[in-house]
């Protein structure tokens, strides 16, 4: 079970507020540079694409962003489980949910927030939309009305209408039903279902149970006062009624007595051990209360070793997680044109989810979190950031959709379509999350080792209350409790381990183990003693090689060239010691490795086939294929110069070691990165875009990522020092808090 994320309210209010203000923005998806781009953009262009809608109005979906924007729209009546706290805070919510839609299935969505609790109002507001999304999705919306107003809203609109607070839970509830109720031999239509928790998500769940082969007198609805039961009267509405069951039963426990089932969506603590104890063989318990459930696991199994348990946790096995089901939904809504999201489709999904739990894991998912996941007890759900889904599940709803008559544009070519939905997957987010479920799994001592600095204070905390490690931060306690106060976070304190050379009792060790390195360096006792007391960088570096630590974090506070030649007088990083320094580059959904950014100042083609090989290590542990391309200003042979062929003897280099990786080169940047223009070379060993870019040398390399860096949205990691036998991360003077996060999970992962 992995260490629970703690937030605090300063670092979540700094979250919202860095770089700039909330979480989403709008780009142009097409050139807006020159006044012909502004001609087809506006006027006098727009005014075809207006004429065509107007005479089919279906080309909406050909020449606007309809075809894959969803509203998410709240009035704030129910955030969370905070309650009505109105329209405008409910905000921060529905950027988030637009931003996961970006995330998981490449969505575009914008938050509406409308400032009324008048059913009928809200009801007119998003009919009046209509004509400007592809689907909506209500967030955050009280009962009853939240049922009210889907309900209208369905039969008003030609567009998906989704309450997700409601479908949502019960898509993914559903989908681990189906693979529990396998494990325990059971079929749907014979159990018997307790569920506690009467509001949308908990009728949403036994509606669709039923519409899935539950048996209604076999299903007993309880709320806060008791079983639902035929002719109760007391805190009763329609949806309630419903669900009224012929039983004798008054209260949750004798309901729970020989139950086959247990769907909690209700409160911490609301279910005991004595009534687990009361349930029939195998029982099933998905206590989905959050943030705490109705029980906890570990209670659960103390007194029914046989119980299969669902939570909705992350640092549980088997998290009944929205984030499995609403982006998929309406991807495979969106992409079929869909006039609705209806019952067929979501039992699509459920069934498509249960299904892939039970197909073998992906050696990324297995190595991502620390074992190899297998169809079981403790994994009947899929985890949310499995790169399947994207392909999977989206197919499986557009077929249910196009078998039921909701789509107005069906599918023609399923496989081209699930090819299609593996391109939209954005790899760097999984390999980023792969390596942050691994940290917290490695649990290493990492050294910041410049404690003299807020940013990198607020990066220790930061990794210590995600669960990611145990920071060990270098600087002066009175100094970083300073920053913390001011930070509004002086508890945190006492959760990092801070150290300087006047609180270690074996600083002579670490002077003397300098002057054996260093001696015939020009450094005499003295010398090595001043280094090790009064530099950070090298006090950091003696610390990690005195195994105090698994990893340590540098960079942030002077320039890497200064930091690395720190750094060598405890560690072997000299160019001739095979130490190399890769970069990655994130941007727009890809991740691109530079290299040598750091060591080599002009490497010859063996130097660079080693570089290679070294970037290739790089790629592997951050879970890429390795496709490396030697870059040059020519393409294979043309035009001629002396350092276009020194790129080129670098690949017949390689070509004679006999690597398991591709390579080729030399080529250009764009050959290298475009695969259209890549095919103008029909003999290029490349089978794909490169993701290694060997430079010629490091200055090339440096001015690379630095152009990159200011003119683009690009996110820039490292450089990650390898070939050396430790992990020391380099981070830049312009580093971001996240960005030395990043850092120094990588060195808890053993990138490098």
């Amino acid at each position: 079970m992995s260490p629970r994320t703690k937030v605090t309210p300063e670092e979540a209010l700094a979250y919202h507020l860095e770089p700039v203000p909330g979480k989403i923005e709008i780009s142009a998806s097409t050139p807006m540079v020159t006044q012909r781009d502004l001609s087809l953009a506006y006027s006098p262009g727009v005014a075809v694409p207006v004429q065509a809608i107007a005479d089919n109005p279906a080309t909406a979906y050909d020449y606007t962003t309809k075809g894959n924007l969803v509203a998410v729209i709240s009035n704030g009546s129910a955030i969370l489980g905070m309650g009505n706290l109105g329209a405008l805070a409910s905000k921060p919510v529905m950027e988030g949910k637009a931003v996961l839609f970006k995330r998981f299935a490449d969505v575009n969505a914008i938050d509406i927030e409308l400032d009324t609790e008048d059913a009928d109002e809200i009801i007119n507001a998003v009919r009046l939309m209509g004509p400007t999304f592809g689907g909506i999705n209500l967030e955050d919306i009280k009962a009853p009305e939240c049922f009210i107003i889907e309900q209208q809203l369905k039969e008003l609109m030609d567009i998906p209408v989704f309450h997700d607070d409601q479908h949502g839970t019960a898509v993914i509830c559903a989908a681990g039903l189906i693979n529990a109720l396998h494990i325990s031999g059971k079929k749907i239509a014979d159990c018997r279902i307790v569920l506690n928790g009467a509001g949308a998500a908990g009728i949403a769940c036994l509606e669709l149970l039923k519409a899935m082969g539950a048996t209604h007198d076999n299903c007993i609805m309880c709320d806060t006062k008791g079983v639902i039961y035929q002719g109760r009267t007391e805190g009763m509405n329609q949806w309630k009624s419903a669900h009224a069951a012929r039983t004798d039963t008054r209260t949750l426990a004798e309901a729970m007595v020989g139950a086959d089932v247990f769907l909690g969506v209700s409160a911490k603590g609301a279910v005991s051990a004595e009534m687990v104890a009361s349930m029939a063989d195998n029982p099933v318990i998905f206590a989905m209360a959050n943030p705490d459930p109705e029980i906890t696991p570990e209670e659960a199994h103390a007194v029914r070793a046989d119980a299969i348990v669902a939570t909705g946790r992350s640092d549980y096995p088997n998290q009944v997680n929205n984030v499995l089901g609403f982006p998929y939904l309406f991807r495979g809504a969106l992409d079929i044109h869909a006039t609705a999201i209806n019952d067929a489709m979501k039992i699509a999904c459920a069934e498509a989810l249960a299904a892939l739990a039970r197909e073998d894991v992906p050696d990324e998912v297995a190595m991502a979190y620390g074992t190899k996941l297998s169809f079981g007890p403790e994994y009947i759900i899929p985890t949310p950031f499995d790169p399947r889904l994207i392909h999977v599940i989206p197919p499986a709803v557009a077929r249910a959709g196009m078998e039921t008559g909701v789509a107005r544009r069906p599918i023609v070519d399923m496989d081209a379509y699930e090819h299609s939905l593996r391109a939209r997957m954005d790899p760097t987010a999984s390999i980023l999350q792969s390596l942050s479920v691994r940290a917290r799994r490695e649990q290493a001592r990492i050294i910041f080792a410049e404690g003299d600095d807020e940013r990198v204070v607020r990066a220790a905390v930061t990794f210590k209350r995600s669960g990611l490690g145990q920071p060990l931060v270098v600087g002066r306690p009175e100094q970083i409790a300073g920053f913390l106060t001011t930070l509004g976070m002086p508890e945190a304190i006492d959760e990092i381990e801070i150290v300087n050379a006047a609180m270690i009792d074996n600083l002579e060790t670490y002077t003397d183990f300098l002057y054996q390195r260093l001696h015939r360096k020009g450094f005499d006792q003295r010398d090595c003693h001043k280094l090790a007391s009064r530099d950070r960088h090298v006090f950091a570096a003696l610390l990690l090689a005195h195994d105090m630590a698994d990893g340590m974090v540098t960079g942030a506070t002077r320039k890497s060239a200064h930091v690395l030649n720190l750094i060598n007088h405890v560690f072997d990083a000299e160019p001739g010691d095979g130490a190399v320094g890769v970069t990655a580059l994130l941007a727009r959904g890809r991740m691109v490795l530079l290299a040598d950014t750091l060591v080599q100042e002009w490497p010859t083609e063996n130097d660079l086939a080693d570089i290679a090989m070294r970037a290739a290590d790089v790629a592997r542990s951050l879970g890429l294929e390795p496709r490396v391309a030697f870059c040059s200003f020519s393409n294979f042979g043309y035009p001629v110069s002396e350092r276009a062929v020194k790129m080129a003897r670098a690949s017949e280099v390689l070509a004679a070691r006999g690597v398991d990786f591709e390579f080729d080169g030399e080529m250009t940047v764009d050959v290298a990165l475009n695969i259209e223009v890549m095919k103008s070379f029909p003999f290029c060993r490349l089978t794909g875009p490169a993701n290694i870019l060997v430079m010629p040398a490091r200055h090339s390399a440096s001015i690379s990522v630095k152009l990159l860096q200011e003119m683009g949205h690009v996110t820039v990691i490292g450089p990650i020092l390898t070939g050396i036998d430790r992990q020391v991360k380099l981070c830049s003077t312009s580093s971001t808090v996240n960005d030395i996060v990043n850092m120094a999970i990588m060195a808890a992962c053993k990138v490098g």
